[in-house]
């Protein structure tokens, strides 16, 4: 499971003209199912990304995490993190994992952050979505289940 994770002063999806998710301050998390990926890769990146010392501290230093700093989280499914472009100008997004399976790792995600106590909002899965997001830093992390286990 991959994620782009952003500090943001705010975030929001928009399908059709209609706004189906905001946040901030907090953070933007661009998530990825994977092949293979199983509920322990979710349950690992909601634990790792809600306690991220990324949110800075009364001394200016980033010492906080989400939870700490009392933000909350826009998870926004996003397939083409997958997307292998070593080969010819077109990616191939044999990588991602099949839609109903990805679907479900997603909410297996966002019900952990959740649990953790964490104010979540969601894009929709498998629809067009415009993202707007105002990146605060700027401060954006890469994160792969696969290379941290």
């Amino acid at each position: 499971m991959r994620a782009v994770v952003q500090r943001v002063t705010r975030g929001s999806v928009t399908v059709e003209d209609r706004l189906v998710g905001a946040t901030g301050p907090g953070l933007v998390v661009l998530l990825g199912v994977g092949n293979g990926d199983t509920r322990d890769d979710a349950v690992y990146l909601a634990g790792k990304i809600a306690g991220l010392r990324i949110f800075e501290d009364e001394q200016g230093k980033m010492n906080l995490s989400l939870l700490d700093a009392g933000g909350s989280l826009l998870v926004v499914s996003q397939f083409t993190l997958y997307g292998d472009c070593r080969k010819g100008r077109r990616p191939g997004f044999s990588g991602a994992a099949p839609p109903e399976e990805a679907r479900g790792l997603y909410n297996v995600f966002v019900r952990e952050m959740v649990k953790l106590g964490l104010n979540v909002a969601t894009g929709c899965f498998r629809e067009h979505m415009t993202v707007e997001i105002i990146n605060d830093g700027p401060v954006t992390l890469l994160l792969d289940s696969k290379k941290n286990f």
